[in-house]
């Protein structure tokens, strides 16, 4: 008789999300290899930071136009299906990528393949979060996704160091070939794992599907437009710690180049604890998030006023670790509280969501930085960010009260009722989500 995992890695129990986090792991891991290879190639012919800021546009755009979309596809359409699509073609475009940078070929063909590669991003993108799932049970979804952030983090980091060494010894062009070898890795993953163990998950019916008809339901489910405009807030100003990273380093801290890359190294250890912590965590509720958003913020109000560089570098550690546990209880809310034919929608919309709060929040940090200083701007956005925390916890309050289990938690959305020729209603009126 096997023996019981500990709650803490309860998702594991399954056979299918060992190969998807596993695949998971390798496939962040060379994606990580590509982003610095390529920003590298850029900064290397152009020797400007705008080109290479031209092209992260250029793989971030797609999703701000095409998201919703896609989340439309992935609701109508099998995930597993979009997914094999999907790594296929990041594997011509992976391959691609290398031949253009060994011939040295134009730096337009580069970015039309960096955009290519964010358009197929886009589409795969609300496919995943559907097809995760599918993999786990939905009691195991939160720990799941908290288990994935692991894997980023630790991806991210093995990603980062191994370019560094391969593209000096190696060259540029093997990093690209490598990012290829991980997505069929993750091909050869999906196509492993038991159909016969996948959860079920409603698709959208032929009326029920499309763009506007998401946008209708999203339009009737107050507590996840709250949930989306808290993170929108959160992401803008709590959360693009580059930017603040960097502008500490230079200014008060004179660390430079190397502090900033020191700082940027404890944040990525913050995100592995976030991660663990998160998979500790029992319940994914809405004062979870609350408390998490409000601790957050004020360690970043105060943050620029710690002395010293290490005194900085400590209170990054709970930083970076909140924002992994806002991050995963958000998502596992936003998921599990809208209907299953919607899910992909809201998924679509959380990633433009997301976009649009890292172009508008990047610039508006460097510009408070530039025009008060790099501690006054942690201090303004982390005040902003509690004050937004706060609202959202009187909004969800009002919202919420009488609709909530005994035991304090959301109760699962149904799937929407909808009459011929009429708007969605919610199943539940204004339940937690």
């Amino acid at each position: 008789m096997r023996q019981a995992l500990p709650p803490m890695l309860r998702a594991f129990s399954s056979r299918n999300y060992r190969l998807w986090a596993l695949a998971d792991l390798v496939s962040v891991t060379g994606t990580w290899m590509q982003v610095l290879g390529l920003n590298w190639v850029v900064m290397e012919r152009t020797g400007s930071a705008t080109s290479v800021g031209l092209s992260v546009a250029l793989s971030t755009i797609p999703a701000m136009v095409c998201g919703p979309w896609a989340g439309a596809l992935a609701d109508r359409v099998s995930p597993r299906r979009i997914i094999l699509a999907g790594e296929t073609l990041h594997v011509l475009i992976a391959l691609a990528l290398a031949l253009t940078v060994w011939a040295g070929l134009p730096l337009p063909v580069l970015f039309g393949l960096t955009a290519a590669a964010g358009l197929v991003g886009t589409f795969e993108g609300p496919a995943l979060g559907r097809f995760a799932s599918q993999v786990v049970p939905r009691v195991h979804l939160g720990n799941a996704l908290a288990w994935n952030s692991v894997m980023n983090s630790v991806g991210r980091v093995l990603g980062m160091s191994l370019a560094g060494v391969l593209a000096a010894v190696v060259g540029e062009p093997l990093l690209f070939c490598l990012n290829a070898v991980s997505f069929g890795a993750v091909i050869v993953t999906v196509l492993a794992m038991r159909t016969t163990q996948f959860h079920p998950l409603a698709v959208s019916k032929p009326e029920h599907a499309g763009v506007r008809a998401g946008l209708r339901y999203l339009r009737t489910r107050h507590v996840l437009l709250v949930l989306l405009a808290l993170g929108f807030v959160l992401s803008s100003l709590g959360r693009n710690y580059q930017v603040s990273m960097a502008a500490m380093a230079e200014g008060p801290l004179g660390a430079g180049s190397a502090g900033y890359g020191t700082l940027s190294s404890v944040f990525a250890v913050g995100t592995v604890l976030g991660g663990l912590l998160a998979a500790r965590i029992k319940d994914f509720t809405l004062p979870v998030l609350l408390v998490a958003a409000g601790v957050t913020s004020v360690l970043q109000a105060i943050s620029g006023y710690v002395p010293g560089f290490a005194g900085f570098a400590l209170v990054l550690l709970p930083i970076a670790a909140g924002a992994v546990v806002i991050d995963t209880v958000k998502s596992t809310r936003l998921q599990l509280d809208a209907a299953d034919s919607m899910r992909g929608r809201v998924l679509a919309v959380q990633g433009t969501v997301a976009g649009g709060a890292g172009a508008l929040g990047a610039p508006a940090l460097g510009w408070l930085s530039e025009r008060f200083g790099p501690q006054e701007a942690l201090l303004v956005s982390g005040l902003v960010t509690l004050v937004a925390t706060a609202v959202a916890a009187g909004v969800l309050r009002s919202l919420t009260r009488g609709h909530s289990t005994p035991a304090g938690r959301p109760e699962p959305a149904a799937e929407p009722v909808i009459r011929a020729g009429a708007d969605p209603e919610p199943s539940r009126s204004l339940s937690p989500a």
